[in-house]
């Protein structure tokens, strides 16, 4: 269903003219470009390796080539303050990182560097960091882009792209390396990348009125000196970090739990949990930035959140009731449908926090503190697992994402301002 019918079935606010489906549009692409290159620097990469015969020692050292999609506010400031091409600040900067992506990828495949190690993990390295800075800018194109009305939807189709691509990448690439080797492989996947640079080659620049900062330090300094002048900024940042925490708490263990909690086969949970779920985060995310044209922005999170704690409940109940494949697709299909609802009203969310000026720097801030949850639930969720059991861990999550709830009702006043243009480049 293209954009443009999504918002007809759903509808503007009153007095708000529709969205642009040529603005809104790009949006999958980029999303699909965004999640295109994570695999092939993580999971399908171990995969070679693992068939290549290398030291599984090696082979878990190689994880560490994720970092720079951990520390990618360090140069953001960088991709806020300098134009590297005529195309403009974001699509200069996509492009160029587009482009260092195809080369990374194409290195891989045509050298099959998996024979030398230290090579493939210096290959990998910077992929990654290609990826995460063409990460950098498309979540700053993405906010400087769309407007108000036009944030919750191209969060969703964002969101869509974004595991379209690693659908792809994950386990497309599996399936093509075992018929066309590993080689080939990584070099179909570069040509399938080279194609994501016709969007910034064809794609609108942002406009010009929130230029970006005059010298280096403004681009450091300047974003969040804008950011903590505002009178709720800790409380906004404490609501960045607790929004879906609960939802991540639970998500840690959730293969875990249908494999050795309850036991299901790795096939059925491989199928119903990954196959099955990616669809319905997918339709989640589109339904839910959809519908967020209507609610709007506070009511979204507060609906959307409430359905992700809920979530959690029903894989307490599945822990109840046993090995249940009625109950298990029933927890599947909930709990990514409200995440990916849940996920595009946040993406919608952290745009709506960004001033254009410094917008490279401000999400990729903001981004890798929504991260925090999620690195750091994994250790107490498996302590709290063997100390209490699956059903009262699936409770807690529940519990876990009520403080971001509360602070989120406490701050309506605070989302409704929001819920309009972002900071303009005059504002204090």
């Amino acid at each position: 269903m293209s954009p443009s019918r999504v918002f007809h079935l759903f509808g503007p606010r009153r007095g708000e003219a529709g969205p642009s489906p040529g603005r809104v549009g790009l949006m999958l692409p980029l999303g699909f470009a965004s999640g295109l290159p994570l695999a092939l620097s993580g999971g399908t990469l171990q995969a070679w390796l693992t068939v290549a015969g290398v030291d599984i020692r090696t082979i878990g050292a190689f994880s560490l080539v994720g970092l720079p999609y951990a520390l990618k506010f360090l140069w953001s400031p960088i991709m806020d303050r300098f134009v590297p091409l005529p195309l403009g600040r974001r699509r200069g900067w996509m492009l160029l990182a587009q482009a260092a992506v195809v080369a990374g990828l194409l290195c891989m495949g045509l050298g099959n560097l998996v024979s030398v190690p230290s090579l493939a993990a210096l290959a990998a390295l910077f992929v990654a960091f290609s990826s995460a800075s063409q990460d950098i800018v498309i979540d700053a194109y993405r906010t400087d882009l769309l407007e108000e009305r036009e944030r919750g939807i191209g969060a969703g189709l964002c969101v869509t792209g974004y595991r379209i691509g690693m659908l792809v990448s994950g386990a497309l690439a599996l399936i093509l390396a075992e018929r066309i080797g590993w080689g080939t492989t990584y070099t179909l996947m570069a040509a399938v990348m080279a194609g994501c640079m016709l969007v910034p080659l064809l794609g609108p620049e942002p406009g010009t009125n929130a230029a970006g900062p005059s010298t280096l330090k403004g681009a450091v300094v300047d974003p969040l000196a804008e950011f903590f002048s505002r009178g709720n900024a800790v409380l906004f940042l404490c609501l960045v970090v607790l929004y879906k925490l609960g939802d991540a708490c639970a998500g840690t263990l959730t293969t875990a739990f249908l494999i050795r909690g309850v036991g299901f086969s790795p096939a059925a949970v491989g199928a119903i949990n990954k196959g099955m779920g990616l669809l319905a985060t997918v339709s989640g995310a589109v339904f839910g930035g959809a519908l967020m044209a209507r609610l709007g922005l506070f009511s979204s999170l507060m609906l959307f959140g409430i359905l992700q704690a809920v979530s959690n409940l029903s894989f307490m109940v599945l822990s109840w009731t046993g090995k249940s494949y009625p109950m298990m697709v029933l927890a599947v299909l909930f709990e990514n449908v409200s995440g990916g609802m849940g996920t595009a009203a946040f993406v919608a969310f952290l745009m709506a926090l960004c001033d254009r000026r410094f917008s490279a720097t401000q999400y990729a801030l903001l981004s890798a503190l929504a991260s925090i949850g999620r690195v750091l639930a994994g250790p107490p969720s498996g302590f709290l697992v063997r100390q209490v059991g699956w059903t009262e861990f699936f409770f807690v999550t529940a519990l876990v994402a009520l403080p971001g709830l509360v602070l989120l009702g406490m701050m309506k006043g605070e989302l409704d301002e929001l819920d309009g243009e972002p900071p303009s480049c005059s504002g204090a």
